[in-house]
């Protein structure tokens, strides 16, 4: 193999696109199998690996992932077939806005609302809840993974983090709760990443180029991955660490 083709890997240090450790993993998947879905709607779904173990708690029930990846969503299929669950899920490559979606019982919306609207933020937020609240059944649940800020960010700290990042994109964990209650939810279940999932994702999102840039610092796409990769660091260390938190809530719609 060459070098040109030696690209580096993507992801594989990471079972969930998100700060999202198997402990909390284990307790959202078994709240929310309780509720008995027959059908669940994964929009954004990356991999799809929590609908894929919602599926494996939910036995008969189908599922559905959304995304515009076609990587990712190879790799949910591929894990859906050696878990026997490929019959009972499919995995499409399309738009969550410009597709009609069946509603279902039971809908996870993962840091996906861009998925759902156009809008800049904070709107984007509430577009997404209230688009959430038409694609789930009565009875059903939502689990909305969402930002919020943990404390206000300083200057110094928006300036570090991506561009024209702004104090007003986010609430705090309050004001998005009032946003979920606002679009017709009832907030069953709330708890926010911790800092050791934070940096457990972090540096799982970073670790395999990482690693392939010590290795090959001279291959034609090292400059572009290094920048990317310093760049990404330097948001996270100097910007939203500690600072911008990620809030999982299990909604309930009103009837």
């Amino acid at each position: 193999m060459t070098e040109t083709q030696d690209l580096p890997p993507r992801h594989t240090h990471l079972t969930f696109h998100g700060p999202l450790s198997e402990p909390r993993a284990t307790g959202l998947v078994d709240r929310l199998a309780l509720a008995k879905p027959s059908t669940v709607l994964d929009i954004g779904c990356g991999w799809g690996e929590l609908m894929l173990r919602v599926l494996e708690a939910a036995p008969g029930a189908t599922g559905r992932g959304i995304d515009l990846n076609g990587e990712d969503l190879a790799r949910g299929r591929t894990n859906a077939a050696a878990r026997g669950l490929a019959d009972r899920v499919e995995f499409v490559e399309q738009s969550a806005t410009d597709t009609a979606l069946a509603p279902a019982d039971l809908v996870l919306c993962l840091s996906a609302s861009h998925a759902l609207s156009g809008a800049e933020p904070p709107r984007l937020t509430t577009e997404a809840l209230h688009a959430l609240r038409r694609l789930v059944t009565p009875g059903g649940r939502v689990l909305f993974a969402d930002g919020y800020w943990q404390r206000p960010p300083t200057q110094a700290e928006l300036s570090a983090m991506w561009p024209d990042a702004r104090a007003d994109e986010y609430d705090d964990l309050a004001g998005l709760v009032d946003r979920a209650v606002e679009a017709g939810f009832r907030p069953a279940w709330i708890e926010t990443a911790n800092r050791d999932e934070w940096e457990a994702f972090e540096s799982g999102y970073q670790s395999d180029k990482e690693v392939w840039l010590a290795a090959h610092p001279h291959h034609p796409l090292a400059e572009e991955t290094r920048a990317r990769l310093d760049g990404h660091r330097a948001n996270w260390l100097r910007g939203y660490r500690d600072v911008l938190g990620i809030a999982y809530l299990t909604l309930v719609p009103v009837g």
